[in-house]
């Protein structure tokens, strides 16, 4: 089978049948462009033609070329994807990948916000904001939901409980979860709603200014801007409202299977990240205000 055949294939599996998420979906097919292109630069167009020896002259280009090694490690994975559906459907006998071990990285702690901070943000929008509803109620959902940009993107108005005070969100791999809504969170979302209200259960939750669902790009935009006006974090996007949210809830002494189910995660390795980030807080606040330290 040709490598641009399957790549196709590949694609059209984690979309319709994986159920990823649009953007997961987008980067693997971008991070498999490149693999094809490569391979096809070096004639190796036959799935047949590419060993494990092959891929990982891959990989050390992508290495000189001064990738960083989280994002080799991701494209690693879209081809490991590629050629374990390749192995399952024995369009090949042998998986050139299946041996072909992530590259060593020093794991980064998370940048964080603190929540003075995220206050200080509502101030900035309603300073900036004509109307700043719609933009409190992106950062309440971030932040006081903990959800991914994606999730966001994706909810519907059905999929608000406000008698339960909850969201049914849609997460990886199409996994449905219950997330609570926060007093303040809820405030502002109902505030919304009553002022712009929803006909149909199946529209979607926020919208563009054009009546659209609202878009990733556009809500790293839009967070990128009002954390810019209050924190000098490196990273500004919506994923540090996540990070945040979680490291608050531990920092406040939740349990950690409660953030847990509450961000989504499949596993409790994943979360206790969040736990380090803590205790690096904890040790920072120590040498900064201890006599002693």
């Amino acid at each position: 089978m040709n490598i641009k055949e399957l790549s196709s294939n590949y694609i059209d599996h984690i979309e319709n049948i994986k159920r990823y998420s649009p953007y997961t979906v987008k980067s693997y097919k971008t991070d498999l462009n490149q693999f094809t292109d490569f391979c096809i630069g070096k004639k190796k167009t036959d799935v047949d033609m590419i060993s494990e020896k092959f891929i990982k002259t891959y990989l050390m280009k992508l290495s000189e070329d001064n990738l960083d090694k989280r994002s080799i490690a991701r494209k690693l994975a879209a081809i490991r994807g590629l050629f374990d559906l390749a192995f399952k459907d024995e369009v090949i006998k042998t998986n050139p990948a299946a041996l072909i071990k992530n590259p060593k990285s020093v794991k980064k702690l998370p940048d964080i916000t603190s929540t003075g901070e995220i206050v200080e943000t509502f101030r900035e929008v309603e300073k900036y904001e004509e109307d700043p509803l719609q933009v409190k109620v992106i950062f309440e959902l971030l932040y006081g939901s903990a959800l991914r940009v994606g999730e966001l993107c994706n909810l519907n108005r059905a999929d608000i409980d406000l008698e339960k005070k909850t969201l049914r969100v849609t997460g990886k791999g199409s996994k449905i979860r219950i997330v609570p809504i926060g007093d303040k969170s809820f405030e502002t979302l109902d505030n919304y709603l009553s002022k712009f209200p929803i006909k149909s259960s199946i529209e979607p939750l926020i919208k563009t200014k054009k009546g659209g669902r609202i878009y990733p790009r556009l809500v790293h935009r839009i967070v990128n801007k009002y954390l810019a006006l209050v924190t000098d974090i490196k990273k500004k996007s919506p994923h540090v409202l996540r990070h945040s949210a979680a490291t608050h809830m531990l920092d406040n002494g939740a349990d950690i299977m409660a953030v847990k189910e509450i961000l989504g995660h499949e596993n409790l390795s994943t979360t206790q990240i969040y736990t380090h980030v803590s205790i690096e807080r904890l040790k920072a606040t120590y040498k900064k205000s201890h006599p002693k330290s």
